[in-house]
């Protein structure tokens, strides 16, 4: 279903099939157009009537089933933390790793930083964002749901993003074929309970329909449009999407608190400094040798780069091309694609907005796939620790690549595609005027 949304009469054209949401106001986060998302059946999605970006996709699944999803997550959650991941042996001497000892390994070589953004991402944000999540569902099933349920989702979205258990399994798949010719490695029960969970959370997310969730904590049957004032401008809530009045001064949210503003704050000024920083970080990124492999006491140091020139040798060309994807076209399609918007929309070109939305919508969604090279880093230095036989050394070049991959994160998200629409109408109003 793609109804367009455009205006109150196409929401109210049809009768409501039985089951079907009702319609609702909503701001297009990609270009910022005010309209009615009408009824929509399970199954069914709308689209913003004037750029790609999709305003509400109805999910056929009920939330206990969200619910069920989320509690088998959890579990295999503490299942893969408490787990070996793998182990290896060479020359009779055997090593065992887990979650956390990755991070471990990097706090002995001076990492400490990359240390707690390994920890973080793997373990502590998917961890907050189930418990949260599944407090929420849980609670959300009285009567009234009480009104800190809505915070406590709030963050619990804003820990999406950082929850990066998909990026890690591909991360440990790199580093299982890397090892391969240099020790014996072994599979343990950590590496299936974190397959099994990577499945069961991208069925969670497909399945999850946060849109009904917000309806249920939000049972308050108040009106769905901003309220009257000279000094109110309508702006739709970044995290739960709540259509209300931004006045001057500090709004926040009626429904889930967040910060509610018409436009991001210096977006452009905060977006440039956040990738002309990634931008000055790539180079030591891909210079310094990412990890070094110390055998017999002969060391060779490995850059990013040169890290996929070893799998072509290997014959490994799906991994190479996977590898050369997220840690080198990913991170320059970012910096490039994130500045030639920000340039389009100080100039206020009106050409190909329909995909630059799009493609901002790409380069927020592909922003973290580049942490894989970071997480086989990590996993590889735990692994192989065999003294003068065979030891990988993580790099200064991935504390340089962590950083980029961070920065172009949060320079994404500050980033705020309606801008680059409005530009384009503010420099076309006067020559309309002209006309008219």
């Amino acid at each position: 279903m793609k109804p367009g949304a455009t205006s109150a009469a196409s929401g109210d054209a049809a009768a409501p099939e039985p089951g079907a949401t009702r319609p609702q106001l909503r701001e297009c986060p990609g270009c910022g157009l005010l309209q009615l998302v009408p009824a929509l059946a399970p199954g069914g999605a709308a689209y913003c009537a004037r750029c790609p970006t999709v305003l509400r996709r109805v999910s056929g699944h009920r939330l206990q089933h969200v619910l069920a999803l989320a509690l088998s997550a959890l579990i295999l959650l503490v299942v893969m933390s408490t787990s070996s991941l793998m182990s290896v042996e060479t020359a009779g001497i055997r090593r065992v790793a887990n979650l956390v000892s990755g991070p471990e390994e990097l706090v002995q070589q001076q990492m400490a930083p990359l240390a707690a953004v390994v920890l973080f991402v793997t373990v502590l944000a998917p961890l907050l964002r189930l418990v949260l999540t599944l407090y929420v569902l849980i609670r959300a099933n009285q009567r009234r749901p009480p009104p800190h349920l809505r915070r406590l989702f709030a963050w619990a979205e804003k820990l999406r993003p950082w929850s990066m258990i998909e990026v890690f399994v591909l991360g440990v798949f790199v580093a299982y074929v890397k090892l391969g010719d240099l020790v014996t490695i072994g599979l343990r029960t950590g590496v299936y309970a974190l397959l099994a969970l990577t499945i069961v959370l991208v069925w969670l997310d497909s399945a999850f329909d946060r849109e009904a969730l917000w309806e249920r904590l939000d049972p308050d049957d108040r009106p769905d449009h901003p309220g009257a004032g000279d000094a109110a401008r309508p702006a739709g809530c970044e995290t739960c999407g709540f259509v209300s009045a931004a006045r001057a001064g500090d709004e926040h949210c009626p429904r889930c608190g967040s910060r509610l503003h018409p436009r991001r704050p210096n977006s452009i000024q905060r977006t440039w400094a956040l990738i002309a920083a990634a931008a000055i970080l790539y180079i030591p990124a891909n210079y310094y040798p990412v990890l070094s492999i110390v055998q017999l006491g002969a060391s060779q140091p490995s850059t990013i780069l040169g890290g996929v020139e070893e799998l072509l040798t290997a014959r490994q060309y799906p991994l190479a091309a996977l590898v050369f994807f997220a840690s080198i076209a990913v991170p320059m399609l970012k910096l490039i694609g994130l500045a030639g918007m920000l340039i389009a929309t100080q100039a206020g070109r009106a050409g190909w907005l329909r995909d630059r939305t799009r493609l901002y919508h790409v380069v927020r969604f592909i922003g973290r796939w580049s942490m894989i090279d970071i997480f086989m880093e990590s996993l590889l230095g735990a692994l192989v620790a065999f003294g003068a036989v065979i030891t990988i050394q993580p790099g200064v070049g991935a504390l340089a690549f962590c950083a980029v991959v961070i920065l172009t994160m949060f320079a994404a998200e500050t980033f705020d595609p309606r801008m680059m629409w409005d530009r384009a109408a503010a420099r076309a109003a006067p020559a309309r005027q002209a006309r008219a």
